[in-house]
């Protein structure tokens, strides 16, 4: 009788103590580096607000972030991968909505779900357009770009990050706006196609700041309009694509960080506290502005409503537009 009174309490410590363990190992977390996983090229709008958040959520956790680039069909590689990672936190994503909303509603299968693979962490920041091309592109206004386009139809080379990217949909929507038809450039990534129009191998694109800030304040480029409903702070001067001729036309995007599923929830709040914390930072939201970014930092609801937003829109804008990849 007394075996089993002793084996009786030593299982009630057991269960005890397994279940003090659990709120131990949240507390903890994070224990090591935590990977940002990336699925678009460095130097991109996303890689670059990106890195600048991860570096000031490693001061807050205590544990550096160490940055993984996996691009490839437009991001699909790495979502791909970021879908089957372990989902215990240190494996993290930072997207763009091009590859949470617009993809799913151009491709038949991306090969993961949006909301059903991933658990919202927080939108960082929306990403501002511009429309830039080569000097030696004879237009100089969108106005003339339109006028140009309509002259000689499929003469225009365009640039994007690939089948389905912001670039791509953003271009997508111009040409149906204004009956104008250019030609399609898709890379391997954003960078390679910008550095192009750089080097005038092709002649234009749409583009998120901050990429092409310095070069437009340099004349390596010139910037014919911003894609945004407002004009941007870091260039006053540059109307907006509606301002320039072409009424109702507005697009951007934004970056936000991810993680696989089914992360533990306090490990969720935990990143999403420390991204927060980040982006509040008085010294970093201003560097961001000066970039272009706009900073959001929101909470998972919030973010979570926008993607299902975002898919309604986009789904919307696929089929009026007529813009299908598959």
């Amino acid at each position: 009788m007394a075996e089993c009174i002793h084996w009786r309490a030593a299982a009630a410590a057991a269960v005890l103590l397994a279940g003090l363990a659990a709120p131990a190992r949240a507390q903890t977390y994070p224990a090591r580096p935590i990977k940002l996983l990336i699925p678009l090229a460095a130097g991109s709008a996303v890689d670059t607000v990106a890195r600048l958040v991860a570096e000031k959520m490693g001061e807050d956790l205590g544990q550096p972030i160490f940055v993984e680039n996996q691009p490839g069909a437009s991001g699909l590689l790495g979502m791909r991968a970021g879908a089957r990672a372990e989902p215990d936190g240190y494996t993290i994503l930072a997207v763009n909505d091009s590859i949470m909303t617009m993809l799913p509603n151009l491709k038949t299968d991306v090969g993961y779900d949006p909301l059903g693979d991933f658990a919202p962490i927080t939108q960082m920041a929306a990403i501002n357009f511009g429309f830039i091309a080569h000097p030696s592109f004879a237009p100089t206004s969108i106005a003339g770009l339109i006028e140009y386009a309509r002259a000689k139809p499929g003469v225009i080379d365009y640039g994007s990050g690939g089948p389905g990217s912001p670039q791509h949909v953003a271009m997508e929507l111009f040409m149906w706006k204004t009956g104008t038809l250019l030609n399609h450039t898709p890379y391997r990534g954003v960078t390679p196609a910008f550095n192009d129009v750089v080097g005038g191998h092709i002649q234009t694109m749409i583009v998120g700041f901050p990429a092409p800030n310095q070069f437009v304040q340099t004349g390596a480029i010139k910037l014919l309009a911003v894609t945004s409903e407002r004009r941007s702070r870091v260039f006053p001067d540059t109307p907006t694509v509606a301002e320039a001729g072409v009424p109702g036309f507005e697009f951007s995007t934004w970056a936000g960080l991810i993680a696989p599923s089914r992360a533990p929830p306090a490990v969720l709040e935990r990143l999403n506290s420390a991204a927060l914390k980040a982006l509040r930072d008085p010294a970093l939201a201003k560097r961001l502005t000066s970039l272009g970014y706009d900073v959001i930092g929101n909470q998972p609801q919030e973010f979570t409503a926008a993607l299902k937003s975002g898919l309604q829109r986009y789904g919307e804008l696929s089929r009026a537009a007529n813009i299908k990849i598959d």
